[in-house]
């Protein structure tokens, strides 16, 4: 079966292994260009605080859709963080989500499948009109991508969201140490927060997590034990938390987050 050519912004670590995963046929969008090339998916890997600059650059027919056809935009998002609030906001909604989680070490290297000894048949998931071609595109270079529902994907991205959120703000507490570190030497600190976190993401979603959380994102820690850890794209990640906080106070509430926001104080964050 042919594959689907892509636009990909960005010419980064990950565009450039999901361009060398193609057949070739591929449009890879630089920084300031103008985003256009073949019908189908333009996958967005650009930092966060780009993306709207990337949404100016698409043209409105395939940012939006054709809403009488009920038909969803071009655009893949495979960014970290709580991507929903930002999207709804700008009409982008129902576009294709994919929770990345393979590493790429550096430019050129091939992909590293994040799969765990809690889910060895891999965490990478796909939601959205372009989820079955990116999975498609990341089947033939031998990762996994599980293509889900609406419900299902918001379930994996909370818990993406929690994981990042937790061992960031735990290793940034402890001196910036790594994520295996967090995960052998802090088990205790991030569980806590990892099951604070949990619940109140949650309640706000209207979800319920599946069991066993603690144990899958601490077992993929040890997958990518090396990886640094810092605070960081706070708007993204740990805003969003600390945004729950914010909202509950102020409705006469107790924080739902206690936890993270003592130590978002403590780092330095807040």
């Amino acid at each position: 079966m042919a594959q689907q050519p892509f636009v990909i912004v960005g010419g980064g670590r990950v565009g450039q292994a999901l361009a060398d995963m193609g057949a070739g046929q591929d449009v890879l969008v630089r920084r300031g260009e103008a985003v256009s090339g073949p019908p189908g998916p333009i996958v967005v890997c650009t930092r966060n605080d780009d993306l709207q600059a990337v949404v100016d650059a698409t043209p409105a027919e395939r940012r939006q859709g054709k809403q009488a056809a009920r038909e969803a935009g071009h655009l893949v998002w495979i960014q970290n963080g709580m991507l929903q609030p930002w999207l709804d906001e700008r009409g982008l909604g129902e576009t294709t989500q994919v929770l990345v989680y393979f590493a790429v070490a550096k430019k050129g290297d091939p992909p590293t499948d994040g799969k765990t000894d809690v889910n060895p048949e891999g965490l990478t998931a796909a939601y959205g009109p372009h989820a079955a071609a990116v999975a498609a595109r990341l089947h033939s270079a031998g990762l996994s991508c599980k293509v889900l529902d609406k419900g299902e994907f918001a379930k994996c991205m909370l818990e993406k969201l929690v994981w990042i959120c937790a061992f960031m703000l735990v290793g940034a507490r402890h001196g910036g140490c790594t994520v295996g570190e967090v995960e052998s030497q802090h088990t205790g600190e991030v569980s806590q927060l990892i099951g604070q976190l949990a619940a109140a993401g949650s309640a706000a979603l209207g979800i319920t997590l599946d069991s066993g959380v603690p144990e899958r994102l601490l077992a993929y820690a040890r997958s990518v034990a090396h990886f640094p850890t810092a605070v960081k794209e706070f708007q993204w990640r740990n805003g969003y938390f600390y945004g729950l906080s914010q909202q509950a106070q102020a409705a006469g509430q107790p924080d739902p987050c206690p936890t993270h926001t003592a130590w978002l104080k403590e780092a330095g964050a807040i």
